[in-house]
């Protein structure tokens, strides 16, 4: 049997559902605290989470909406969301499967789109952009949450390649530039643009994608023996805990 991209980050991820729902790093932030706010007049919305992993922004913003469809390529990540919804009394949250490049959503179909942590998976981040900016009405909003990788190439090598060892479905984190050019190729502009630094627990970063013990020693020996630049750019302590570059983009249809 042939295995696709997609249904390789799709079994990749399957056990791996609860992981995603109790994590700290997912399930709060500033960057959700901004969504939120974002949405404070938005009742009427629908809402479309794209490649919603745990459905933390699916909790967050339901209240704030009509409706959220929580989307994504993980059957079980799905399933989970549908029951937290539903013990949550969120009653407006409904879910989907399908990839980020192809959506089984009409034109214009949602109010606001959200992708939180997830185009770093995309197959092909333009065509789900694309997608993203097609279902999206012409008065929408969409807004994108990811780690972004360094300017300084031995930087974004470095992060590149832990990121491949810790999940092997790890596509790419791409530079803000990046980030701005398939944005605006895609038909979106850039409202606003709010760069953080997520901190990173070494165990936990591991544990939630159940990292296999080779790939763990991989990734100490490599920060271990990473120059001074690397070192002080990620703050990479002695346990191996570090500091992520993440950005949140807010745009509306060009």
């Amino acid at each position: 049997m042939t295995t696709t991209p997609h249904s390789f980050t799709a079994n990749h991820y399957g056990p791996r559902a609860q992981d995603y729902l109790s994590s700290e790093v997912h399930r709060q932030g500033a960057d959700l605290d901004q969504l939120e706010n974002e949405l404070r007049d938005h009742g009427h919305a629908r809402l479309l989470d794209l490649g919603c992993g745990g459905g933390h922004v699916s909790y967050r913003v339901a209240p704030l909406v009509r409706n959220v469809v929580a989307c994504d390529v993980t059957p079980s990540m799905l399933a989970m969301v549908q029951a937290t919804a539903a013990e949550r009394g969120l009653s407006n949250i409904s879910v989907q499967q399908a990839p980020a490049e192809q959506l089984p959503f009409a034109d214009a179909s949602f109010d606001v789109v959200v992708a939180r942590f997830t185009t770093h998976h995309w197959q092909h981040r333009d065509a789900g952009l694309r997608e993203a900016r097609r279902v999206l009405k012409p008065s929408g909003r969409a807004i994108f949450i990811d780690v972004v990788a360094p300017e300084h190439a031995l930087l974004d090598t470095h992060l590149q390649a832990v990121e491949l060892l810790r999940d092997v479905s790890h596509v790419r984190n791409y530079r803000v530039p990046e980030w701005i050019a398939a944005l605006a190729l895609a038909g979106f502009t850039v409202d606003s643009l709010t760069a953080r630094r997520l901190p990173m627990r070494f165990d936990d970063w591991v544990a939630r994608t159940r990292t296999s013990a080779e790939h763990i020693a991989a990734i100490r020996s490599l920060q271990l023996v990473a120059p001074s630049t690397v070192r002080e750019h990620f703050a990479i302590a002695d346990d191996g805990s570090f500091m992520l570059d993440t950005v949140t983009l807010v745009t509306h249809g060009a």
